[in-house]
């Protein structure tokens, strides 16, 4: 009875062991070869990127069919209309980490004797909607600076009339955009070009922070220190 207790001891220390020496192996394991967040998040980041692709896919069969019936094509050598559009769609429906739009996109349709008068147009009128998009966004921002900072009603009233005229500064600092679509049709002896460009959002918040700055420095007196504060955000 003794000798059976004794072996039953023994083989009771040596699973103990072993377990103890299984996870510190563990530990050890995880340690020198940490889990890849991106491969944790695979799969989730398929399915997400699967239905983005599905959803981009269905809205550019039916806007291209939209725009078929009214006489739109594209030029010679260049992407199906179809492709064009899902790529549009798939650049809106890309989000950053914090889950907003990674790039804002705009639309711009002119009218021209030439293809390349009209697209050169056309071009400018989605810049000048994207500067909109940006001021707009950036406005709402810096309208809670001035209530947080400490500007007196002549400062936060040059500081917003000259925000409510920014929009074409920042059009004029946007530099290149990314074509996402360009269609055409005929109007008469006319061409008529449509164009969706997309520009990263961060960016061009940049750009419009420092298009205002350098606007409210040029045009009010307000110190630089609380310029810095007021444009920290």
């Amino acid at each position: 009875m003794a000798k059976k207790l004794f072996y039953h001891g023994k083989l009771k220390l040596f699973a103990m062991k072993t377990f103890n020496l299984f996870f510190t192996l563990l530990i050890a394991l995880v340690l020198v070869f940490p889990v890849n967040d991106s491969l944790a998040a695979g799969k989730p980041d398929k399915r997400a990127k699967k239905e983005m692709k599905r959803k981009a896919f269905k809205q550019a069969r039916k806007e291209a069919r939209k725009f078929r019936k009214k006489g739109w094509y594209v030029a010679p050598g260049a992407l199906p209309m179809d492709k064009q559009i899902e790529k549009s769609w798939e650049l809106q429906y890309k989000l950053d980490e914090n889950g907003y739009p990674l790039y804002i996109v705009a639309t711009g349709n002119s009218v021209a004797e030439t293809q390349s008068a009209a697209k050169l147009q056309a071009t400018e009128l989605a810049k000048l909607e994207l500067a909109g998009l940006v001021q707009t966004n950036v406005a709402a921002l810096i309208e809670n600076s001035i209530a947080n900072n400490q500007l007196n009603n002549e400062e936060a009233a040059s500081v917003t009339k000259t925000v409510a005229a920014s929009k074409n500064i920042i059009a004029q600092e946007i530099g290149r955009v990314i074509f996402l679509f360009e269609i055409i049709r005929k109007i008469d002896k006319n061409v008529e070009v449509s164009v969706r460009v997309g520009y990263n959002n961060a960016l061009a918040q940049e750009v419009a922070k420092k298009a205002i700055r350098k606007k409210l420095e040029e045009e009010t007196d307000i110190l630089h220190e609380k310029l810095e504060k007021l444009m920290d955000f």
